[in-house]
């Protein structure tokens, strides 16, 4: 498997040369990987850069086979859903989120970069990355972004997510994985005691997760081990490599002009 057998280290933007930057994209066709996390409370039990740790460590391992690049991780996010009950929660506002990803875009764009793969682990980056990207789209024709959520990589991935509730958080599959990427920031003596059910279940609203939990989790970290975090994490590295290369190679099903009608 692609990701235990890694020896290879990622490819490093920051690490890179400007010299050297032309011919890195030239070879992985002008593809980069984003990782966007969070910082924000993940219970009694983890420490808040949890969202961080999971996008960057996949987009590093991920670029070690792929070879390509992978950008510092953006490690502040949309947090604000999880209230200002518990403490370690930093956020940005959704305009803000948008305005950072486009204007960082149109620098990779200046560099040569044609594809973009935004690689997001903080369920609620989604919406203001999704608005991020069509906006590039309008301002850079030709150029490709994709955004890939962490928890659904590929079915198997997402069943784990899923496994213990459907607005899973700092659940048995973060703390696994974290058991497995960065045991320092498990708190250990309180796994056994952070479970807390998914009360979203047949609700019309959307509510934050004050509302919803009684301690910032919502899932069974109880169940977690370190080997179902080892497990998952070389699911999450092979599935998404498999999808890094096919966009690495795929042009659009036509050619015409985003700015022009002919």
């Amino acid at each position: 498997m692609m990701s235990n057998s890694a020896t290879v280290s990622a490819v490093e933007w920051e690490a890179l040369a400007w010299p050297d930057i032309a011919a890195t994209l030239d070879a992985c066709g002008h593809t980069v990987l984003w990782p966007f996390g969070a910082t924000e409370q993940h219970g009694p039990h983890l420490g808040c850069g949890v969202d961080s740790v999971i996008a960057d460590a996949v987009c590093k391992a991920v670029s070690a086979w792929t070879r390509v690049p992978v950008l510092p991780c953006m490690t502040l996010g949309l947090s604000s859903g999880h209230s200002r009950r518990w403490s370690g929660t930093l956020s940005l506002s959704a305009q803000t989120l948008i305005a950072v990803v486009a204007d960082t875009a149109d620098w990779l764009v200046a560099s040569g970069v044609k594809r973009i793969i935004l690689v997001n682990a903080h369920v609620t980056n989604f919406a203001p990355l999704r608005c991020a990207l069509e906006g590039i789209r309008a301002r850079h024709d030709g150029v490709m972004v994709t955004l890939i959520s962490t928890a659904e990589i590929s079915a198997r991935v997402r069943q784990e997510f899923f496994s213990d509730g459907n607005d899973w958080h700092a659940n048995a599959a973060e703390t696994a994985l974290m058991m497995h990427l960065r045991p320092g920031m498990v708190v250990g003596d309180r796994v056994a005691t952070a479970d807390d059910p998914d009360r979203t279940l047949g609700l019309e609203f959307a509510h934050p997760v004050n509302a919803t939990s009684s301690n910032g989790v919502t899932g069974y970290p109880s169940r977690a081990t370190t080997e179902d975090g080892e497990r998952l994490f070389s699911w999450m590295v092979d599935d998404l490599s498999l999808r890094v290369t096919a966009a690495m190679n795929e042009q659009p099903p036509l050619p015409f002009s985003y700015h022009s009608n002919k």
